[in-house]
């Protein structure tokens, strides 16, 4: 007699960094942890308009870790595929959703206008993966729930939000399932961050989902605000700009917190600063309503956006170019994939004087990776720029925790996991990471493969 199982199918971050999709499937719910959209790679991209290998109808609830793009960005398309449950998240991670994913349908917009009126794209016409009206859609269906609080699915199924420290309303999600615990990492945070609180403490679990983006290395050990003041001077001393490329939700923040300390200390000049994100403006607003999910003061909160010029309109982006002297100018998108830092790029790139500054992670097939890999000329809506500028890197500005952050987590578990899943990471990363848990803490660990199945327990209820 087969007993009813319990499985995870792995539908994206298997293998490679984005495209976050976990699939629990239960006898009484499949539940589906994260959505994101895969970046990076175009073989990575076009994945992005492949219909889910699963029954989208048979899915009965989505639950998010946190909103940046390659977990929540192809919540718009699983409506369209027919999904109409519920999607749950923490308040924060609601708002900042909303932000994220209207952004996303508006640069697939614009850019599918842009192919199209130049005849630049293979595709006649070209389209968005989904519209701003795709987006309001699925809007209807977010549901939230603050963390440590239990929520009910089924007889069988319960889970909470555990904060995790990695941007505004990020959480591990801890899963009861037919008496076993069933943790889902998402991206975990740093233990030492500037804005955010240290990841929450997990005592115990059976089986662990877990993030290993930075599996093979560490971040680090110089300050940050030490470095930042470093490569700002040094930029100002050659008359040069400082362009930074950021993730408009989490580190664009931290950027601003930093450079108005360094300002009120007096350790760099007072050269004008802009943050040109419109959603990074209103990233910033979320900061402020959510006081206790950061480790920010009501002033220092306040403090983040002063002295600093919020850009919103384009028009203002091609004033801030042209404007003369020295300035720092943070923009997104983190990994130059797209947004208004291409358009700093293209003017600022082939000048020596100049900096890039790369504080997150750069996802392989990216412009900033090839950036920090030294490449020679970057290549911006199919015109090839040379890289004359400066590029620099401070990865403890990173807000994933390293190597060593992960595996002093886990040690604190009291009951170590039947198996830990690693996912979110390139291969590299993933064996050094899986070698040094195994090692280390004795437990086993595993690399999924894209699509692949794995039965956790079997079940008598």
């Amino acid at each position: 007699m087969n007993l009813p199982s319990i499985s995870i199918q792995f539908l994206g971050a298997a293998g490679t960094v984005t495209g976050s999709k976990h699939l629990l499937k239960t006898p009484e719910k499949n539940i589906l942890i994260d959505c994101g959209l895969f970046q990076g790679l175009k073989s990575l991209r076009l994945k992005n308009r492949e219909l889910l290998p699963v029954d989208v109808k048979g899915i009965d609830l989505v639950i998010l870790t946190h909103a940046h793009l390659d977990h929540c960005g192809y919540l718009p398309l699983l409506a369209k595929s027919g999904y109409a449950g519920k999607i749950l998240m923490t308040p924060p991670t609601r708002d900042l959703a909303e932000i994220i994913l209207r952004d996303s349908a508006k640069i697939q917009e614009e850019d599918a206008e842009h192919e199209n009126r130049y005849g630049i794209s293979k595709h006649n016409p070209s389209l968005p993966l989904y519209t701003m009206k795709d987006v309001e859609n699925v809007l209807k269906q977010f549901y939230v729930y603050s963390d440590n609080q239990w929520i009910n699915i089924s007889p069988n199924i319960e889970f909470r939000f555990l904060q995790n420290g990695h941007i505004l309303g990020s959480c591990f999600i801890e899963v009861n399932c037919f008496g076993k615990k069933i943790i889902f990492s998402g991206d975990i945070g740093r233990s030492n961050d500037d804005i955010m609180k240290p990841p929450s403490v997990v005592e115990e679990a059976d089986f662990l989902v877990m993030e290993s983006t930075y599996g093979d290395r560490l971040h680090g050990t110089a300050p940050a605000k030490d470095e930042l003041a470093g490569i700002i001077n040094d930029t100002i001393h050659q008359n040069g700009n400082l362009l930074i490329p950021s993730f408009a939700v989490g580190r664009a923040q931290e950027l601003m917190h930093l450079v108005n300390q360094l300002k009120k200390e007096n350790r760099i000049p007072n050269v004008p600063v802009f943050m040109d994100s419109p959603m990074g403006a209103d990233a910033t607003k979320v900061l402020h309503k959510y006081p206790a999910w950061h480790k920010l003061s009501e002033e220092e909160c306040r403090a983040v956006c002063h002295d600093i010029n919020i850009i919103t309109d384009f028009q203002d982006t091609q004033k801030v170019i042209a404007l003369k002297g020295s300035k720092i100018i943070i923009a997104a998108s983190g990994m130059i994939t797209g947004g208004r830092v291409l358009e700093y790029l293209k003017n600022y790139i082939d000048d020596k004087k100049n900096t890039l500054l790369l504080v997150g992670y750069q996802a392989e097939g990216t412009r900033g990776r090839a950036l920090r890999n030294g490449a020679h000329e970057i290549k911006i809506y199919g015109k090839y720029y040379p890289v004359k500028a400066r590029v620099k890197e401070i990865s403890s500005l990173s807000a994933h925790a390293d190597q060593k952050e992960m595996i002093d987590w886990l040690a604190r578990f009291k009951k170590k996991p039947q198996k830990i899943f690693l996912v979110h990471g390139e291969p590299q990363a993933q064996e050094t990471f899986r070698i040094k848990i195994q090692d280390e803490l004795k437990t086993e660990a595993i690399i999924p493969r894209q699509g692949q199945e794995e039965v956790l327990f079997s079940t008598q209820v």
